[in-house]
């Protein structure tokens, strides 16, 4: 077939950015076995208590009015963390999730040519975001799993425009220092944007804390991210917001989706910013039954099972001996339980498991003891 204008053939289809082709895309957490059954869903970090009474209730209201486009600004929301957390409320960002805030910070600051620069076992959607924008990813070595700051400085060129770094880590679930995060920033140039993503920090106890929010509000190449979807039990309405300098949330809004935040995900959020009694009763929990798991899991060191420590609701477990990962995961499928098998991501030796219920944890646990020793 020929252009009748041009008399020149079409090419046989669209074809994509060579850089997007590189892509591989992200791959979430099952809810069901590959044969199609329902599963104890311990794969996606998700709260096992659910939402607050409040954020539902206030969801709920909401629903009166879906003619409506939602509040552009999301002025309610703004206010409400801004009141929360002593900040400017001009100066933060939302979007559909902490994902597309991250996806902007490569956007609007880096392209083909550029850098950018994440830890190895880092969230997947860094290297997503970096070859979207067709900049070029830097993977650093872990240390033990864990931030290595020496190693980012050390990555570090003049091509380098943005620095992820999740705090706590997804899927480690490692946690950096508040002097090491300061360190970090200090060795940076001011030109590039240290992304911290915070989107675990609601589990921290208070001596955890990074001291991000404050990075962020007192220089002017820090951006720093949370969403609404781990300790709120939001995951279904996609909240994400972020605080920044104003001179980087202008640029953000550029390129921000329209309308991102819906009108009842607004709603439930100002509702879950303000019922402290189920974030902290989320908390407690975590802190229990991830010390339980964590416990049963290290009761298997002879079997060459081996546990990261974590800040985060979930537990990276290493199969170093006998056992692999892959069958252990397999296994867990069959006994009615999903967990996270990372092989894409350079963990094919380890199992993420969010902590459930104390039915749940208790039952995988169980699960995974009897799989390692064949009882």
């Amino acid at each position: 077939m020929t252009d009748s204008i041009s008399n020149l053939p079409f090419p046989s289809a669209p074809q994509a950015k060579q850089w997007i082709q590189d892509i591989a895309p992200y791959v979430p957490g099952k809810a069901k076995s590959d044969d199609g059954r329902a599963l104890i869903k311990l794969s996606a970090n998700e709260n096992p208590l659910g939402t607050s009474a409040k954020a539902r209730a206030a969801f709920a209201e909401a629903e009166q009015d879906l003619a409506r486009y939602p509040d552009p600004g999301a002025s309610g929301l703004r206010e409400a963390l801004a009141a929360k957390y002593g900040l400017d409320p001009a100066r933060i960002i939302y979007g559909t999730g902490s994902d597309e805030l991250l996806h902007m910070a490569a956007s609007a600051f880096a392209g083909p040519g550029d850098e950018i620069l994440f830890m190895q076992y880092g969230f997947a959607v860094y290297e997503i975001a970096t070859r979207r924008v067709g900049a070029t990813p830097i993977e650093v070595p872990a240390k033990d799993y864990a931030t290595d700051v020496d190693g980012l400085l050390a990555a570090v060129t003049e091509r380098t425009k943005v620095v992820y770094v999740a705090n706590p880590n997804n899927p480690t679930g490692t946690l950096a220092s508040r002097a090491e995060i300061a360190r970090l920033h200090a060795g940076l140039r001011p030109d590039i944007l240290f992304v911290l993503d915070q989107a675990y920090a609601e589990y921290l106890e208070p001596q955890e804390e990074d001291g991000g929010l404050a990075l962020a509000e007192n220089a002017a190449n820090v951006l720093v991210t949370r969403t609404f979807s781990k300790i709120y039990g939001l995951a279904a309405e996609r909240i994400g917001w972020g605080y920044a300098s104003a001179d980087i949330i202008a640029m953000l809004h550029r390129i921000r989706a329209p309308f991102n935040v819906t009108t009842c995900g607004q709603a439930a959020a100002v509702a879950a910013l303000g019922d402290d009694d189920f974030v902290d009763a989320s908390r407690a929990h975590n802190a229990e039954w991830l010390g339980f798991l964590a416990q049963e899991m290290e009761a298997l060191g002879n079997q060459g099972v081996r546990v990261v420590p974590s800040a985060c609701n979930f537990l990276l477990v290493l199969f170093e001996g006998n056992v692999s990962a892959e069958s252990v995961y397999n296994g867990l499928m069959q006994r009615g339980y999903i967990v996270r098998w990372l092989p894409g991501q350079g963990l094919g030796q380890g199992l993420r498991i969010t902590i459930g219920t104390e039915e749940e944890t208790r039952g995988v646990a169980a699960a995974i003891r009897d799989l390692v020793t064949g009882g």
